[in-house]
């Protein structure tokens, strides 16, 4: 039977996991349908954001598994406890990229273009999830507690399945804390303490490209807001871990204290597509459009002006439409667009005709 503490840090849990997977789609989507928004540094954005939409539906609900203390197999429990390690370092190296890459946007603008490209994003994307994994996955090599620790409770082979039961703390402050979260940390801070010097100095000196650097640095600060609020939503959970193994002989916080350190690191996953609605204006009327015409089925959206389909959205075939190889799949999406863009663009036209020659034949029936 679950005790009313533990029901609420569930319901709790639970709010956050679905405020974080919608939140996160809405910026995949956003990104998706935006071309304003296909941008290297947003390459980096949604694999930060894929990797909270995964905190949504897989950590959190691991999360609320392993608090329970169920009987489980040694590793099967270690593995669940792992998982939210490997989202939480995924995250930690998407941050850094997004850092070095605003770096190179405002201290090499004129090189920016050829050393970032998007084949280069998707490569260091790539790597980020491998290493993260690896980092995050390091328990399952041997770093852990003795698997044949188990608990009265749970039958032969089986284990109580607790966090702190199957991960080191050494392996939690030493190696994940100071080595893969802190590090990583530290390095944002400097990288973005000489964007904003670098900055500085720059919009002294520019003239007419001015306007173009101060979007560079308020692209930059609201990124920078994103790191800290990283740091304040992960490093209480990492200080209790640091309290409770390097004072071993101290009293440890209650339950409850902890179970907040938990949830304030999930919460995390849910304050950043805020972050965009709130500093990226772009982010910010697509999120409308999204929400006005794609959820609520309106045509046009409060605030944005309607724009008609153009000739460019039209999409000649180079191949048989039938043809669903991987090489002609994009172009059946855009032939699919094209289709629904002039539907609707004809059916708006077939309307307003009506319109008028319902009006012309009311004035003559008047005569």
């Amino acid at each position: 039977m679950l005790k009313n503490d533990q029901l609420v840090y569930i319901g709790l849990e639970l709010v956050i996991a679905c405020l974080a997977v919608t939140g996160n789609v809405l910026v995949c989507w956003a990104v998706y349908l935006n071309s304003n928004l296909q941008s290297i540094t947003n390459f980096f954005v949604v694999s930060l954001a894929v990797a909270d939409v995964a905190v949504g539906l897989l950590a959190i609900p691991f999360a609320i598994t392993i608090s329970t203390g169920f009987c489980a197999n040694f590793y099967g429990c270690l593995f669940i406890a792992c998982f939210v390690l490997v989202l939480t370092q995924s995250s930690i190296f998407s941050l850094l990229a997004i850092a070095v890459d605003r770096y190179m946007a405002i201290k090499n603008p004129l090189r920016y273009n050829s050393l970032v490209t998007g084949q280069r994003a998707k490569g260091i994307i790539a790597l980020c999830w491998v290493f993260s994994a690896g980092i995050g996955l390091t328990p399952m090599l041997g770093w852990n507690r003795d698997a044949t620790n188990s608990s009265n409770s749970c039958p032969e082979g089986m284990t109580e399945c607790l966090f702190e039961g199957v991960v080191t703390l050494d392996y939690m402050v030493y190696y994940n804390f100071f080595g893969c979260v802190l590090v990583p940390l530290m390095v944002m801070l400097v990288i973005y303490a000489h964007i904003f010097m670098a900055a500085r100095r720059q919009l002294r000196l520019m003239g007419s490209s001015r306007s173009t650097l101060q979007r560079e640095v308020h692209a930059a600060k609201s990124l920078a807001i994103i790191v800290g609020l990283f740091a304040m939503c992960w490093l209480p959970l990492h200080i209790i871990n640091c309290f409770n193994h390097l004072c071993q002989d101290c009293n440890r916080p209650h339950i409850w204290v902890m179970n907040i350190a938990i949830i304030l690191s999930h919460a995390n996953s849910v304050v950043n597509p805020f972050i965009y609605a709130y500093r990226i204006r772009e982010f910010r009327q697509t999120f409308r459009k999204i929400l006005y015409q794609h959820v609520l089925g309106h045509r046009d959206v409060p605030g944005l002006p309607y724009v008609r389909p153009a000739l460019s959205d039209i999409y000649v075939p180079q191949s048989n439409p039938r043809d669903m190889s991987p090489g002609n799949i994009h172009g059946y999406v855009s032939r699919t667009r094209t289709v629904y863009l002039l539907t609707n663009y004809t059916y708006q036209l077939f309307t307003t005709l009506c319109d008028h020659v319902q009006g012309y034949l009311n004035e003559i029936s008047m005569r």
